[in-house]
């Protein structure tokens, strides 16, 4: 009795301390949960912090951002060094062009993990350059338009050869972006912005090469600073920064260039070896949910293509022109594709523009 006594006893105290160790463990691990980041690589200004925070509120994971500038550029950073990031974003035709590439840079998307896919309007889904959005899914799209103060320019501005006017020397900002800005050269001698003939392509350089005297600075990050604060009196822009250049100053207008818009659509991709997969789709839900995509366009007015945020969005928000351009706009308007080889003319041009 006495052996099964001390039997007993121990038996209990290793218990107690077996317990200890399981509760120590679980400790562990969800301090491990609270201590999980997130890897965000994305164009500059467009994620607020106060979206990242409440993230990190509700699930414990911290979101570190990286930036970039161009598509091209963060092609180039995901091709030496994708397993770094967890989650980034792409435009459509780079999205097409990381997908052609023998080495694998992007990763598919469990859609189970997002059921908030559904609030996404059908007409951002199943596009040509992912089919099933088995590798992306939208996040915002927009346009580069023109934005031009009316304070400092008087005549009316309908078209990209309007910006040629000497009266706009030194006085331009436009996007620091080949394919946006060689596409006006494209779009002024009525070619596609997805043109191919190296002819053509250096055509349109030249068509550039006239402006070069009026543009001020090449800025892909915040053009609207320099139009706000009055260095610039035009420019070519991002349309959610042309929108919020107006919310500052009422006097700057917004033109659709007759010759066509360039558009696009931003999706979330996986980088192939991101360390944080299911923290990435866990994100890319969170972001669908409509409050958090309503308040996203609250404060980056670019076209939300959640159909379901759209009910919970301010109405003047739905009615600016730069988000939700009409129809008529929007139908000149045309995407940009991956052009293949062609992509190697315009990097040339594009070098030899930047070095004029």
């Amino acid at each position: 009795m006495r052996s099964l006594t001390i039997l007993l006893v121990l038996c209990s105290f290793l218990a107690v301390v077996l317990t200890g160790c399981g509760s120590k463990q679980n400790d562990a691990e969800d301090k491990e949960k609270l201590a999980s980041q997130l890897n965000l690589f994305i164009w500059s200004n467009y994620m607020p912090q106060a979206v990242l925070d409440k993230f990190q509120e509700r699930y414990g994971i911290k979101v570190n951002q990286a930036n970039y500038s161009s598509n091209e550029e963060m092609l180039a950073k995901l091709q030496v060094g994708g397993s770094r990031y967890d989650l980034a974003v792409a435009s459509d035709y780079m999205v097409e062009i990381m997908l052609k590439q023998k080495k694998p840079i992007l990763q598919g998307i469990d859609l189970a993990n997002v059921p908030n896919l559904k609030n996404i309007d059908p007409q951002y889904k199943n596009k040509d350059f992912d089919k099933d959005n088995k590798y992306s899914i939208a996040y915002m799209c927009g346009s580069a338009l023109l934005a031009v103060n009316t304070d400092k320019i008087k005549e009316p501005v309908k078209s990209y050869r309007d910006l040629m006017d000497p009266k706009f020397k030194n006085s331009l900002v436009v996007l620091d972006d080949q394919r946006a800005i060689i596409g006006m050269g494209l779009k002024m001698l009525g070619y596609s912005l997805n043109e191919t003939d190296p002819a053509k392509i250096n055509q349109a350089k030249a068509e550039v090469a006239k402006l070069l005297p009026n543009i001020k600075a090449y800025d892909s990050d915040s053009p609207k600073t320099l139009l706000i604060n009055g260095e610039a009196a035009a420019g070519l822009m991002w349309s959610a920064e042309a929108s919020l250049a107006k919310r500052e100053n009422p006097n700057i207008a917004i033109v659709f260039p007759e010759e066509g818009m360039y558009l696009w659509q931003d999706n979330f991709v996986i980088p192939q070896g991101a360390p944080h997969k299911k923290e990435a789709e866990l994100f890319i839900n969170f972001i669908l949910e409509p409050e958090i995509s309503a308040m996203i366009a609250q404060q980056l007015p670019y076209t939300n293509p959640n159909l379901e945020a759209h009910k919970l969005m301010d109405k003047a928000i739905l009615e600016d022109i730069s988000a939700y351009p009409p129809d008529e706009v929007l139908a000149k308007g045309e995407f940009l594709r991956d052009v293949g080889e062609a992509t190697q003319v315009y990097d040339q041009a594009w070098s030899e523009l930047k070095q004029k």
